[in-house]
Parts: structure tokens; sequence; C-alpha cells
């Protein structure tokens, strides 16, 4: 299933998107929302599919309706760095020999199209597509003779906008160049795991101003979605609805020459994975 959530910032209804791909079907006669609650409920789910099948939900008009982020209430957004052998190569970065985890805040997390900003005095606002891993079910301390995608709801297109000289230059940790608002576009869809046999066999592709920029696939992850998921339940617990976001291919306007082309006001990023969906942003000033 491809699930989503529509309508203005804030209000937004759940939704499914057909298996024609085009006609949305409100679902909120029968969900009261996207979330961790709704995902870790496998008869609610299974209520869902059944509508669908049986064609009893009824029809959104999509002509003007702005799509949110398609999971409501994330509880963190746990991120992976450097995790593409050709983004640690651009980058001059060693391959890690085990994931770099930092975090952004739900906060970041909007629509696949809304606005991005980029921050007051920023230099260096950066582009990244990322596969996005939507967490299904509780997972603390996955045993390795576990299936780590089993604890998986489903993925999505996740951009994780950077300011490379707050997250370099300006002392400390990571924080303060991934955390910025609007820093983390998802969606439009969470597509169920059922719908992704192989989270290793995705293309990755962003575009700025109409320029290719990123074009990658997740078999070229270092730590692939099952180490990263079983790796996280080491040191944290994972809950319904939470997010992991597993790192960005080579393209990044931090591993090209001078002048590097970070991003400015008035550009247009446009990015997609295999299946999950594209987003498009254009940004302005904060």
């Amino acid at each position: 299933m491809k699930l989503l959530r529509v309508g203005t910032a804030g209000a937004e209804r759940p939704a499914l998107l057909d298996q024609d791909g085009t006609t949305l079907r409100d679902l909120s006669g029968l969900v009261a929302d996207i979330d961790g609650e709704l995902l870790a409920d496998a008869s609610a789910l299974a209520r869902i599919r059944a509508a669908a099948d049986a064609g009893e939900l009824p029809a959104l008009e999509a002509d003007g309706l702005r799509t949110g982020a398609p999971v409501a209430r994330i509880g963190k957004v746990v991120c992976i760095g450097l995790n593409y052998h050709d983004h640690a190569a651009e980058t001059g970065a060693d391959v890690p020999a085990e994931p770099v985890v930092f975090f952004k805040a739900a906060d970041t997390v909007v629509g696949p199209n809304d606005t991005v900003l980029v921050p007051r005095r920023s230099r260096k606002t950066d582009w990244e597509v990322e596969l996005a891993v939507v967490i299904g079910r509780t997972a603390r301390y996955i045993e390795d003779d576990e299936d780590p995608l089993s604890y998986v709801a489903g993925y999505a297109v996740a951009h994780d906008v950077s300011e490379r000289e707050f997250q370099i230059e300006r002392g400390g940790t990571w924080d303060k160049g991934k955390n910025c608002e609007t820093f983390n576009p998802l969606g439009p869809w969470l597509v169920t795991a059922d719908e992704v046999p192989d989270p290793q066999a995705l293309s990755l592709k962003l575009w700025v101003n109409g320029e290719l920029k990123q074009n990658g696939s997740s078999a070229d992850q270092i730590f692939p979605v099952a180490e990263v998921v079983r790796y996280v339940s080491q040191f944290m617990t994972l809950y319904p609805g939470d997010v992991i976001n597993t790192g960005t291919p080579a393209g990044v306007a931090l591993g090209q020459p001078e002048p590097k082309p970070f991003l400015r006001a008035g550009d247009v990023v446009e990015l997609e994975i295999d299946g999950l969906g594209r987003q498009r942003q254009e940004l302005k000033d904060a």
C-alpha cells in the first residue's frame, strides 16, 4: 500500500493511493491518522487493505490538495552518515567501521513539496536524497538470528537537507547543520514493506534546477538497511513511527569542485526513489 496524509499543515487527513497510481482514497472513515499507533496495529492495516480491495474507500479530489509528511507524530528521526561508498569517497572521508549515527528533530519533517528555508547567514546549504525507513513495531536489542526487516513498516523518500558550515566548521557535533527548520521533507508516500522486497535494489536521484546531481543505488550502501536497523536497536529503542534516514549517495555539493554549488533561495530541488515517489521543493530565505 501507498499511504499518505493530505491537507493543510497540521490538519492532514489519512489517505491511500489507489493501485492505478492516480486516484486518492479517503481513509478518515477507517483510521484517525497514519502514525505509529496505526503502523503497529496489524488488524487496522488489514482493514485498510480489505476496504481498498473491495472498492469501499471514497475518492478524494487531488487537485490543489497539499501532500503532508506521510507519518504523523514521529518520535525521532535517526540518521546514518557516510553510508555510501561513493559519498564517503567524494568527501574524502574514511569508510566508517560502524554506522555513523546522528539525529534530526522530528519538527524538521515537512511535506515532500513544502518550501525549504535557507537558514539565515547560511552559505553552504546542501542537498541529500535518502531512503527513509519507518519502524512498525518496537525494536530493542535485535538479535543476530532475527530479521531486522520484520520491524520495518515501510519506506519513504527523505531529503536530508544540510548546512555544511554549521555542520562541520562551527564546532561540536553535526546537529547544528542538520536541524534547521524544514530540513527533512518526507514522502510523498509511506510505501508498505511488502511493496519493497529488496531495499538494497533502489535507484535514488536528485536534480537541482533540472540538472541531475545524484544518481545512485541503495546497493552501494556500506551498511545495508537490515544492518542499520539491527545496529541502531543496540543503542536505543525504536518505536513504531520512528524514522531512520539511511544515508545519501555521491553527488552532493560538498563533494564537488570549487566553487561548490550550494543551494540558494530560488533554487528548485527534485528527488525520487524507485517506487517511493517524487519530491519537489522551492527554496526561500528563512
